[in-house]
Formats: C-alpha cells, sequence, structure tokens
C-alpha cells in the first residue's frame, strides 16, 4: 500500500530478472571454495578446545615434519598491538582485539578459539597434520553467562580490562571503572524526570527477560585465499560483506599499504551481518607470504558455529509506567549483553532501537557490554533490537490487557512521529510508525478471528513493533557509456539479496533508459573507490544514491556533447527521459547520442562517491498466529503477517524476500534456535542437526504489506528494509504464546521443552 502520492515510475517498483540469476542457478557463478590457483596450498585452523585456558607451549615440529606441510603459524607470526580501531560497517574492533581473535597469544578465551595454522599441497595432508600439533594448556573455570560476569569474585578473561564508557559507535572511550571486570563498557541514556514520572504513573509493570545467542546461519561457511606475490603486492579472493574492510583489516595487520592489497569479493552465500570481517584471509596472506604459493582456507559448518560470530545473548530487565488512559510517560531498562570473549556486543544498538517506535518522554537505559569464554558476539541483521524489543514489546501486551484495551490501539496511541526524540537524543526525522500500525490493524490478518483448532490445540494471536535506524556510509558508483547504448555500472556493494538489479533499476530510473540495458557488476577493490559493507540496510540508500549521481553525471556529460554537436551553448540543452533536447526542436535518443561519442569526444563515464546522512529509520509490526500442543509444548506457526514501512518498494519482490526471510530468522530466534553450552563451555549443538533453523516445513507462507511512506533525503524514497524484519518475532510470538497459554515466556527460545515445563506447573 502506498500512504503518499508516489510519482509514476518507469522501472522503479517494477519485478525485472535478477543479473545474477542465471549464472546463480546454472552453477556458474564462482564463491570463496572455487577459487583454484596454480601451485595452490591448503589451509586449517587449529582450533582450542577449551573455553577458557592459559597457553602454556605450542609444539609444531612434528606438524612440520610431515611431508607435504609447508608452514605452520602462531600468534609470533603477528604484529605487535595498536591502539587504533577498525570499523566494519555494523561493528567496531580495537585492533589489539583483532590480533587476539585471529591467535590466541596468552590465553584461549573460547572452545574454536584459533590457536595455529598450517598450510599443506592436500587438504587430507593439512587436516592430519593439525593432530600433531602439541599444545600444553593450564585449563580455567569459564565464565558463561552475563550474570556470572558481573558476579562478585567471577574469574576475569582480560587482565587489566576495566569499564569504560561507550561513545560515538559504541567505541570504547575513557575508563570510568577502578578494578579489573567483565564489564567491557557502558552506555546511559537519559531524559525526562523519571523519578516524578513513576511516581504519578497510575500503573506500573516490570519484567525480566532473556534470549540465548543464535547464529545467522548463512548456507555457505566462511571460504577464501590468499596470494602474497613477488612484488609485494596481496590478492585475496574472499566471501564476504565488506571487501574493503578485509583490505583494510588485513594491511593493518600485516603492516603494508593498503594499496598493495586487493581484495576480490566472489559471490557470496548469505552473511546477515556475519561476513562483515575477516576470519581466515590474514592467516592466509601470512602462510603465503611464508610459502610464496597461494593459500585456500574454508571453515565446515562446526567451526561456523563455534569459531564466529552469532548474535549476542541477553538479560533485560525493564520497568514500564503508564497513566490509566493509556499513556506510556517512563520507561527504566537495564540490559547486559554478552560480546563473547571479546569487547563489542551491539548493546547500544539494542538501547538505542528498543523504544524508538514510541513517544517516551521519561527514560533511563542502561546498557552494559559483558565478556564471557564465548565467541565473539558478531552483527547479525538488525543487531541488539529484536533482544530489547522482545521486552518492551511483551509489557506493553501486558498494559493493554491490564487496561482491556486493544494492544494495537495502544501501540498507535504512543506512537512515535516526526520530531519524537529517541533514546539517544536523535530527533525522528519523516517516518511512518503510524501509518505501519494503521496498516496492521487494517489488515485482514487482525480483522480476522483466529477460530478453534481441530486437533484441540491452544490458539493464541500476538503483535509487536520492530524498528532499525538504517545505515548510511561510504559508497561509490561508476558507469561507463557505450556506443551502443548499453551501460556498465561498476560497484563496491557486494549483492546479497538482489543489490545489483536494485541498483541497476535506480540508475535506469534516472537515465530514463530500460533497466536491460543496464549490466550491473561488482568489483574489486582496485576498481572502485571505497565502499562500506553490504549491511545495516544501506545498500539500496547509500549505494543508490551514488548511482543516482553517477547517471546525473553522464546526464551533464551528454549534454555538453549534444551542444558541441549542434554548437550551442550547453545551457540551452536538457536531458530527460533518456532524451537530450536542444533548441528549435533538436533531440538525440539516449542510444542516437551514444553513437556519437566515438568521434565527438570519446566515451562518457560518470562516476559518484557519496557519504549520505540520513538513512531515513524504519519499522515493522507483524501479527502471527500460534497453535501450542499442551502435551508436548510445541508451538506451531499457523499464520504470519509482516507489515513494514520500505519508503518506497524498488523491486518489489526483493524487499518482500527480504521481509519473509527476516520473520524466518526472528521465528527461529523465539522458537528453536540457541547455543547450547556445558557446564565447561563447550557448544552441545555445533552441527546443522542439532542447531535447530526452522524450513519451509515449521513455517506457513508468510504474508507481506509494504507501506511506501517515502524518505525525503534519497531521490527514490529508499528506506532499507533488510533488518526491521527480524526484529518483530520474537515479541510477536512470545505474545501469541501467552494468548494461548496465559504463560509468559520470558525466556527464548520458547522450546517445546521449556513450554511444557510451564504447561506442567500451571
Amino acid at each position: 500500500m502506498t500512504t503518499e502520492t508516489k510519482p509514476a515510475y518507469h522501472v522503479v517498483g517494477t519485478r525485472p530478472l535478477r543479473p545474477d540469476g542465471i549464472d546463480k542457478v546454472t552453477g556458474r557463478a564462482a564463491y570463496g571454495a572455487d577459487i583454484n590457483l596454480p601451485g595452490m596450498l591448503y589451509g586449517r585452523i587449529l582450533r582450542s578446545p577449551h573455553a577458557h585456558a592459559r597457553l602454556l607451549s605450542i609444539d609444531a615440529s612434528r606438524a612440520e615434519a610431515l611431508e607435504g606441510v609447508k608452514c605452520v603459524i602462531t600468534h609470533e607470526h603477528l604484529p605487535g598491538a595498536a591502539d587504533e580501531v577498525i570499523d566494519f560497517g555494523e561493528s567496531v574492533s580495537p585492533y589489539k582485539w583483532m590480533l587476539e581473535q585471529t591467535f590466541a597469544s596468552e590465553k584461549a578465551l573460547f572452545q574454536g578459539h584459533p590457536v595455529a595454522a598450517i598450510c599443506a599441497t592436500d587438504p587430507h595432508i593439512a587436516e592430519d597434520a593439525l593432530e600433531l600439533i602439541e599444545v600444553e594448556y593450564e585449563v580455567l573455570p569459564p565464565v558463561l553467562s552475563v550474570q556470572d560476569a558481573m558476579a562478585e569474585g567471577a574469574p576475569i578473561l582480560h587482565e587489566g580490562m576495566k569499564t569504560v564508557e561507550m561513545v560515538a559507535r559504541f567505541v570504547p572511550g575513557d575508563g570510568r571503572g577502578e578494578s579489573d571486570s567483565n564489564v567491557a563498557s557502558q552506555l546511559e541514556f537519559e531524559q525526562g524526570d523519571l523519578t516524578a514520572a513513576f511516581e504519578a504513573a497510575d500503573i506500573v509493570l516490570e519484567g525480566e527477560f532473556e534470549t540465548a545467542a543464535a547464529h545467522q546461519g548463512y548456507i555457505e561457511p566462511q571460504a577464501g585465499a590468499a596470494h602474497w606475490n613477488s612484488d609485494g603486492t596481496l590478492t585475496i579472493w574472499t566471501s564476504s560483506q565488506g571487501p574493503f574492510a578485509v583490505r583494510d583489516t588485513v594491511a593493518r595487520m600485516l603492516q603494508i599499504p593498503l594499496a598493495n592489497v586487493k581484495v576480490v569479493p566472489m559471490e557470496i552465500g548469505g552473511g546477515f551481518g556475519g561476513k562483515t570481517r575477516p576470519y581466515m584471509e590474514q592467516a592466509a596472506a601470512i602462510m603465503s607470504r611464508l610459502t610464496g604459493r597461494p593459500v585456500r582456507m574454508y571453515m565446515n559448518r562446526e567451526e561456523v558455529l563455534i569459531g564466529t560470530g552469532p548474535t549476542s545473548a541477553t538479560y533485560v530487565r525493564c520497568r514500564l509506567g503508564a497513566m490509566n488512559d493509556g499513556t506510556i510517560t517512563a520507561v527504566e531498562a537495564t540490559l547486559a549483553y554478552e560480546a563473547g570473549a571479546f569487547p563489542g556486543s551491539p548493546v547500544g544498538a539494542g538501547a538505542t532501537c528498543m523504544l524508538s517506535s514510541y513517544d517516551v518522554p521519561n527514560l533511563y537505559i542502561n546498557a552494559l557490554d559483558v565478556v564471557t569464554n564465548k565467541p565473539k558476539a558478531h552483527a547479525y541483521r538488525a543487531p541488539g533490537s529484536p533482544q530489547a524489543t522482545f521486552a518492551v514489546e511483551s509489557l506493553i501486551d501486558q498494559l493493554a490487557e491490564r487496561l482491556e484495551r486493544d494492544p494495537m490501539e495502544l501501540r498507535t496511541q504512543n506512537a512515535a512521529r516526526e520530531g519524537t526524540r529517541r533514546a539517544d537524543g536523535v530527533v525522528m526525522p519523516r517516518i511512518g510508525a503510524e501509518e505501519t500500525m494503521q496498516a496492521a490493524m487494517d489488515s485482514p490478518h487482525y480483522r480476522s478471528e483466529i477460530g478453534v483448532d481441530e486437533d484441540g490445540r491452544l490458539l493464541g494471536r500476538g503483535v509487536a513493533m520492530g524498528f532499525w535506524t538504517n545505515g548510511g556510509m561510504e559508497s561509490s558508483a561508476y558507469a561507463a557509456v557505450n556506443s551502443d547504448g548499453t551501460v556498465n555500472l561498476s560497484v563496491g556493494s557486494v549483492d546479497i539479496g538482489g543489490q545489483r538489479a536494485g541498483l541497476a533499476m535506480q540508475f535506469a530510473e534516472t537515465m530514463g533508459i530500460d533497466y536491460e540495458l543496464v549490466r550491473p557488476q561488482v568489483v574489486d577493490t582496485d576498481s572502485i573507490g571505497f565502499t562500506h559493507v553490504t549491511g545495516g540496510s544501506r545498500v539500496a540508500y547509500a549505494t543508490g544514491i551514488a548511482v543516482h549521481e553517477s547517471a546525473l553525471d553522464i546526464q551533464q556529460q551528454m549534454i555538453e556533447r549534444a551542444a558541441r554537436i549542434w554548437d550551442v551553448e550547453p545551457d540551452t540543452v536538457s536531458y530527460e527521459d533518456g532524451v537530450t533536447h536542444g533548441p528549435e526542436g533538436k533531440q538525440f535518443s539516449f542510444r542516437d547520442l551514444c553513437r556519437q561519442m566515438p568521434g565527438t569526444g570519446g566515451m562518457i563515464q560518470g562516476r559518484a562517491d557519496v557519504l549520505p546522512t540520513r538513512p531515513g529509520p524504519a519499522y515493522g509490526c507483524h501479527i502471527v498466529d500460534v497453535a501450542v500442543d499442551r502435551d508436548t509444548g510445541k508451538v506451531d506457526v499457523l499464520r504470519y503477517s509482516a507489515v513494514q514501512d520500505v519508503g518506497t518498494a524498488i523491486h518489489p519482490s526483493y524487499v518482500e524476500g527480504q521481509v519473509q526471510g527476516g520473520v524466518a530468522q526472528g521465528a527461529g530466534m523465539a522458537l528453536t534456535e540457541e547455543y547450547v553450552y556445558s557446564n565447561d563451555g563447550r557448544m552441545t549443538n555445533a552441527s546443522l542437526l542439532d542447531y535447530r533453523m526452522p524450513t519451509a516445513l515449521d513455517l506457513p507462507e508468510i504474508e507481506t504489506i509494504l507501506v511506501e511512506v517515502p524518505n525525503p533525503s534519497h531521490p527514490y524514497g529508499v528506506r532499507g528494509v533488510g533488518e526491521v524484519p527480524i526484529v518483530p518475532p520474537l515479541a510477536a510470538i512470545a505474545n501469541a504464546i501467552y494468548d494461548a497459554t496465559g504463560i509468559r515466556m520470558n525466556s527464548l527460545p520458547a522450546s517445546p521443552t521449556k513450554l511444557l515445563d510451564r504447561l506442567l506447573d500451571e
């Protein structure tokens, strides 16, 4: 549905075929594991079996003596630490922690922590050689939850680490703690007079909420290769959302100039935020330098689960105050997020997003970043927002029940709007929270009756809102016009969800030409200007602005070229809808003018390097019906509707797919997905047989309703769409379970075992 007058676009809003589709369905597309170079060696990582252990010695002599082994490396092959911070787009990390994540030096801090790497002439030899590396450990007690980590007398993961204040973009700042702590940083948001607001409130509700760590679940494990050339240059082929982040990180780690590192992004089999930082590329590069041969590395699925970053397990304590008329007047919350073994959880984003669907005048949020003996947490689709939103949306549902109000009407009454101040102090621009809520209330799903289950299961319906800020950041786009009227469009944004098509559509719309004339391609870091990660729902917005401006650059050049041909002043020439117009009715079609290029000044290339800063926040409202089997505790999702403000849907099919994918992942976090650890810190479900992600058999057809409240800072009104849909499912499903059973599942996932225990207690 469109909520504002929408221009009559020629290309935007249509559903053309994606340019990479044929290569992917025929198997021609090349991924990180497909690199095959002459003389290639095969690398593997030796990982700690312990969650917390001091490294006493590493003896690789037996491995090095094995025929076919070419080198073994450890932390000793990395340069010393530095104080600078590395920006991965959706997360940041101090350089010293990146070195420690590459190889443990003094302590192994999680099961799966890399200890050494090896390369050999055959992958099987490399695998066998891992078992010959002898590591002596002093096993230490692990810390496996934020509560344990913050308890008095808890084992300290990092001697000398003190709590610091979180500042812009959640980078550690000046210290405020006096003693060593597992609380790496603290962020506080405060507005209004919280004490007075709670004293005046007619109703005060509070609760404690927990969520488990969940993995992004991309289908393609990390894989790639590196070749250190004899001239000192380094080429890396990688499956990554951020080729420039990989380039910058590896260059700093290996202390070589940025210009000496070229990163070639391969096709990527999913990422969802989990593939923005390098895990193996730096090791492959070092081994390539030592051997003079290219080195390819990969992770198996167990390594992905124990060795890469899931989202944080979280604990949230929240208190809400309201008046009898339903006005929410105050919220107080403490958020503690697991960062894993190194600082840097998305708790700051959780604190920013949790109240952003509403106008809450009085608030205090205390956000704590806590280290534990688990893999370093990493971005996962709206990182931090689903967990904190779960707490707030649960309390709002309780408020609606207390007041005997329709839960959506209550949300609409308190909706954020243009001019509302967020928890982090940002004043909302033009947003679509109210329109999204109204569309949900008007939807066939919300207006339907839930009915009765013939199998005797308990049925319930839940709703929840969700918010994400969306990202801007730097992007580049170059477009070369060919003499036959086709265009080669080069971008640096890795294509995960159809970005090539969406960007080509925006370019074609700007130029007034057919989509089929534009050939988009993702190029390496030597061939395009700096472009930030494909993450934060930024590509359609930020890189979209870059392709738009590159098209405007071409238009201006075509105006000048036509003026030269006609021997008139450029200000008498205009370009509109693919046609260059001159005085006295003169005109060139796009293709006609392209044919004139070779003899009138040569080829035309448009270029744009942009840093947009107003990406347009976005909202989603989800409605879900569930059935609960009272004998087993199993929850089945019967019907799901996702309403989302997308600004303008460039390619509606891909937008709908993004929304449906986010719902599926959020449903997994709500019902089945979790990292399960033994008391000694070993992950006990490190396979896709035991780590349970929902499949097509577990979910119904997900209904989507696209609300379009254009973002005024984008030429076509784009708001990012990829993050928002994962935010509401946790709360919506928990609220539906309560509606069905009368049981508040404040700890997710609501697995059959957990829910059955609660049902039996009733």
